[in-house]
């Protein structure tokens, strides 16, 4: 028995023995492992040590001149956002007295993409830019005072490692008091929580005056004086042109979740109505707008976002979606104006929002500057809910910290929710055209039969689809599946299995997805052909190679069967190395050239170039040869997709025996000289199925054709001259001239 034939059969075996693995212990701090292997001086310019570690917190003061000057935690120790590796990224980072970040230094990660594909410097270059950011700004403005620099390639690290950097440090900022941000459970002076017996004026004008409602009031003049400041001079240049007193936005804001004012604003009917849209814990906003301005805009789509308005609270930061929105049809508090748009938000209770605490609602305003460019300027509308709608509450007995500050895992779960979210709505254009071509590929392979009617056009379509695959969905998007996307799934069930890990990366989230439902009824061609980025580069290449007249290499059956299994081999090979150590096999899996060649595009070092350019130089003679030969990835598809459900391609009883012009036009010699085709190593580009369909080329369609001239001829009467001896055969006269 063959090896491949084996695999299926060792493959769970090994998966098994994966899962009885031992667990790690419970260890301590990250802090108190790194910190012996690091320098103060290196985080900290000028620092002579680290002081011990807190018992009560995971952090450890920096020493200077016998004084403490910053305090070092690792990131890992207070927020659980792992990286795209399905592990955390940790960073070491010190923070002042001030609030502000002293130092800053990434120490550990397995990010692969790191690892074995962007310049770890480059990485390193972006951690230690943090340095110098105010978290007490942060905190005001909801993690949003900071630019995010995208590197190309690692757009999910680089979130993951924002994420954890403001996260964590205002975690610790505010435990320690720093820079004034007072830990909320050590917070001065009384609490207080909603009054529900508190009753509101019964008047809009008594309500703006008592502070039940916010107002923020622009005009022309103020919206034009705004952008005139703005860096870009096109701003001002494209001013509005209505008078400078011309209302812009009129627009009041109130807290209709405190049943006082909902019942005053809304009315007994519409604030019941409310109550019953929130959940436990849900707040909600009515907002009220007039003027040339619209603080929803016309963007917004169902399921869509509001970009306009987004509500701050220190470091919460809300913004709302379709969802959590209502239209309010009336008002019922007398005197109310004429306002062109009444509209209540709903703040969901795991976003962290207070109510007893002053908040802000951020407007942003728009403003084109060139066909598709914008520049933008905001304002805040203040809201403090008066103190008539609170109560006090007694102050909770003091809780000792833990040991360790160790996440709140509910909190950890919605914070890491809302990170792989913002990821998702980022990515909508992209996650738009891979349905797209998702859709289209589902089309041609369920009405093949029409597809491949004409050879021509079927041929261009293909090349399109695979230039499209390459530049868009490679270069472009950077969706190129890996045999490291299944090493960090198997590391995931040994270790505790998340969905947030594999969320932060959309794309590639739903090209496998379609890629375990493809294996249900095409097998792995449906990705090698048409989705692999790499492979699609090879066949293009091989393409423009046959066109030049490069000679093709057809090997021998015998010993282009024997190469088969070398792809199984590299497959079980990283798979083995990596239930001892992912890390070590995400190096060895360089044997893919994807990062190189799609990631990357080719700007690395020479070694990875010319092991990729070697690869596509072979494919120039001997069509997808990696695919063929070395690929792990499509070895490890091949495995499960022999539980195919379908078997789509169709053949007729002389193929193999006598015909053979499938099997010797088969682009990666998939079909046996027998004419089976092999599941395991067919690419699903169809050819075979044009040939089947192609009266100029298979003997049997030829032969049909032939038939049915024939049968068609012979019952088509001869409407010339009557044979000799027929009755009619006397009236047929010759024409005179």
């Amino acid at each position: 028995m063959t090896l491949f034939r084996l695999l299926p059969r060792l493959l769970p075996v090994l998966i098994c023995l994966a899962m009885l693995a031992p667990l790690p212990a419970a260890a301590q701090s990250v802090l108190a492992q790194l910190l012996p292997d690091q320098a103060a001086s290196d985080l900290v310019p000028g620092a002579e040590g680290f002081g011990p570690i807190r018992d009560d917190l995971a952090v450890a003061p920096v020493l200077k001149g016998g004084e403490t000057v910053a305090w070092a935690f690792v990131t890992s120790d207070f927020v659980g956002t792992t990286g795209y590796s399905g592990k955390p990224i940790h960073t070491l980072i010190a923070v002042d007295p001030d609030a502000k970040i002293a130092g800053v230094r990434l120490v550990k990660h397995s990010e692969p993409i790191v690892l074995i594909g962007i310049p770890e410097a480059k990485v390193r270059a972006l951690v230690e830019g943090y340095k110098g950011l105010d978290l007490v700004a942060e905190a005001q403005s909801g993690g949003t005072t900071h630019d995010v620099d995208i590197i190309s390639g690692a757009t999910v690290t680089v979130m993951v490692i924002d994420d954890s950097v403001i996260r964590s440090g205002l975690k610790v900022a505010r435990a320690l008091g720093l820079g004034g941000l007072a830990p909320e459970a050590a917070a001065a002076g009384p609490r207080f929580e909603i009054d529900p017996a508190a009753t509101a004026p019964a008047d809009w004008a008594t309500m703006e005056g008592d502070g039940t409602l916010r107002r923020l009031v622009l005009d022309v003049g103020q919206v034009n004086g705004a952008f005139a400041a703005n860096p870009d001079t096109r701003a001002a240049e494209r001013a509005l042109t209505e008078p400078p007193e011309t209302t812009f936005i009129d627009m009041q804001v109130a807290l209709v979740s405190v049943p006082g004012i909902g019942r005053a604003i809304l009315g007994e009917a519409a604030d019941g109505n409310l109550r019953g849209w929130l959940g436990d814990g849900d707040q909600a906003i009515a907002v009220f707008g007039q003027g040339l301005y619209s603080f929803k805009g016309s963007g917004y789509v169902r399921g869509g976002i509001f970009d306009r308005i987004v509500l701050i609270q220190d470091d919460v930061s809300v913004r709302f979606r379709d969802r959590d929105h209502r239209r309010l049809n009336g008002i019922a508090a007398e005197g109310a104006p004429a306002f062109t748009e009444t509209d209540l938000f709903r703040i969901p209770a795991g976003t962290g929002f207070d109510p007893t605490k002053p908040f802000r609602l951020q407007l942003l305003v728009q403003r084109n500057v060139g066909p598709i460019e914008k520049v933008f300027t905001t304002f805040d509308l203040a809201y403090d809910l008066p103190r008539q709608y609170l109560r006090p509450i007694a102050a909770p007995a003091p809780v000792a910290a833990p040991a360790a500050a160790a996440p709140v895992a509910a909190e950890e779960s919605q914070a890491q929710a809302e990170l792989w979210k913002r990821i998702w709505l980022d990515s909508r254009a992209r996650i738009a055209v891979l349905g797209v071509m998702l859709l289209v590929l589902t089309g041609v392979f369920f009405f093949q039969h029409y597809a491949v009617r004409n050879e021509r056009r079927f041929y261009i379509f293909r090349m399109i689809y695979l230039a499209a695959t390459l530049v868009v969905l490679g270069w472009m998007f950077n969706a190129q599946l890996s045999v490291v996307n299944i090493m960090a799934l198997t590391g995931a069930l040994v270790t505790g299995f998340s969905w947030q890990a594999f969320l932060l990366d959309p794309l590639t989230f739903i090209l496998w997805f379609a890629v375990a439902a493809a294996l249900l009824f095409w097998g792995r061609g449906a990705y090698c052909g048409w989705l692999c980025p790499f492979g699609a580069l090879q066949e293009l290449t091989n393409q423009v190679a046959r066109k030049l007249r490069i000679p093709q290499w057809t090997l021998p059956w015998g010993l282009h069967e024997r190469l088969w299994p070398l792809k199984y081999m590299i497959f079980l090979g990283l798979f083995g190395v990596s239930l001892m150590s992912v890390e070590q096999a995400e190096h060895l899996a360089e044997v893919e050239p994807f990062k190189t060649a799609i990631i990357l595009k080719f700007v690395r070092a020479w070694p990875f170039v010319a092991y990729a350019v070697a690869l596509l130089v072979a494919g120039l003679f001997v069509e997808r040869f990696y695919c063929r030969y070395l690929c792990p990835l499509g070895a490890a598809l091949a495995i499960p997709a022999r539980i195919r459900m379908f078997d789509w391609l169709k053949r007729y009883h002389e193929c193999g025996n006598p015909c053979q012009i499938c099997a010797h036009e088969c682009p990666v010699q998939a079909i046996h000289p027998t004419g089976e085709i092999n599941p395991n190593e067919c690419v699903n580009c169809l050819h075979c199925q044009v040939l089947y369909h192609s009266p100029k080329v298979c003997p049997v369609v030829i032969k049909k054709v032939k038939r049915r001239d024939k049968l068609a001829a012979s019952a088509v009467p001869d409407l010339g001259r009557p044979p000799a001896g027929h009755p009619n055969a006397a009236r047929v006269t010759e024409p005179t001239i």
